[in-house]
């Protein structure tokens, strides 16, 4: 009997749990562990956040896709591996043996921060987290002005920004919030083309965003943050929304990784230093095809994994996966309208949102296990 264990609930691990649970190769025992039961599916968030989705309509739940596939389900974080014993250390305590792993936790949100960034507003990623601190911003704005500030400017900045500005300019009586938006580059949305900049650029602007450009906080204080230039923004809350940063303990394990301690993946999705571990999503990196810290690669990593696992514990030969060079994006906008990204093409309009919206749903849908 081998076992595979799954560190992480994400995108491709849900995936893989579906497959094995339609059909699961002999002689393989297969554990997951996550802190959480549910877990969010990072395309409907920002719908979550803006009023258009309920809890249960945007997370899943590990316990009915493990059940689904006759696995078991850990509730623990993975704190340690050691890769030599083939061993995963929880923050319990536990030690955990494998005979395969496979990695997809996701990553905390850190991206070009400055050297002490611990400090810097309330991450949008871990979502719980977010979630728990969005609730009370809901509370404080029914009891006073707010100033809301979000740093990062990439797509999960501005829909997140946006998501915000659309529920609170809904709550009755209708509050007094202004929302300023943080970017260290020289445009918001510098991965995307220019049609997709404008368009988001205009939605800002309409919703009454201050959007500050060249602005990298350096540090957070009591009334606001601290600009590198010297400079000073308000702000009663301040959220995160920078790029990706993995754990220390991928590093320290002694796997092999890039500059900034992502997992470096071969086509196969396996370890470049060690093949009996699999990393996928956004704490991996591809060696020779990289790509954006995106759920839309993340989903895509889902059934490549799943058939090389299967192929390795039944003894066959792994085989390479090629991502997509240019990825959708569908960016909503708070209300139900969304701006799509394509390479050098753009569109908008609530067609979009609603292709975005059916899109979501059937993703969801394809993981309902009878799930309380």
């Amino acid at each position: 009997m081998k076992r595979l264990v799954l560190i992480g609930g994400g995108h491709a691990h849900v995936e893989v749990l579906r497959r094995f649970g339609v059909q699961s190769p002999a002689g393989v025992e297969l554990l997951l562990i996550s802190p959480g039961r549910f877990t969010p599916y990072s395309g409907m968030l920002p719908g979550l956040v803006a009023g258009h989705y309920a809890f249960e309509e945007c997370h899943l739940d590990l316990e009915a896709v493990t059940g689904f596939a006759r696995a078991r389900f850990l509730r623990d974080q993975a704190v340690g591996l050691d890769p030599e014993a083939k061993s995963v250390r929880c923050e319990s305590g536990a030690s955990v043996p494998y005979d395969l792993l496979s990695i997809d936790i996701g990553a905390a949100l850190a991206r070009d921060l400055p050297r002490d960034s611990s400090g810097i507003g309330i991450p949008v990623k871990p979502v719980g987290r977010f979630l728990q601190e969005w609730e009370r911003v809901l509370q404080l704005a029914r009891q006073r002005p707010l100033d809301v500030l979000v740093v990062g400017g990439g797509a999960g900045g501005v829909e997140i920004t946006l998501a915000m500005q659309h529920r609170l300019s809904r709550l009755a009586p209708r509050p007094s919030v202004r929302f300023a938006l943080a970017t260290m580059t020289e445009t918001i949305m510098p991965d995307h083309c220019t049609g997709v900049r404008k368009r988001l650029a205009r939605v800002l602007a309409q919703r009454g965003v201050a959007v500050h450009v060249h602005s990298r906080v350096e540090k957070q204080e009591a009334d606001g943050v601290l600009l590198e230039s010297g400079a000073r923004l308000q702000a009663d809350c301040v959220f995160s929304a920078l790029g990706a940063r993995p754990p220390a303990w991928l590093a320290q394990a002694g796997l092999k990784t890039d500059a900034a301690g992502f997992v470096l993946v071969r086509e196969t999705l396996q370890s470049m230093s060690h093949p009996q571990v699999f990393a996928v999503g956004d704490i991996a990196t591809m060696v020779n095809h990289p790509r954006p810290k995106s759920g839309v690669y993340a989903v895509r990593q889902g059934p490549p994994l799943a058939d090389n696992l299967r192929r390795l514990v039944s003894g066959h030969a792994v085989a390479p996966y090629l991502p997509q060079a240019i990825a959708l994006n569908l960016i909503s906008t708070g209300d139900q309208y969304a701006v799509a990204s394509w390479g050098p093409l753009a569109w908008e309009g609530a067609w979009v949102w609603r292709w975005k919206d059916r899109i979501d749903r059937r993703f969801m849908r394809s993981y309902r296990f009878g799930a309380a």
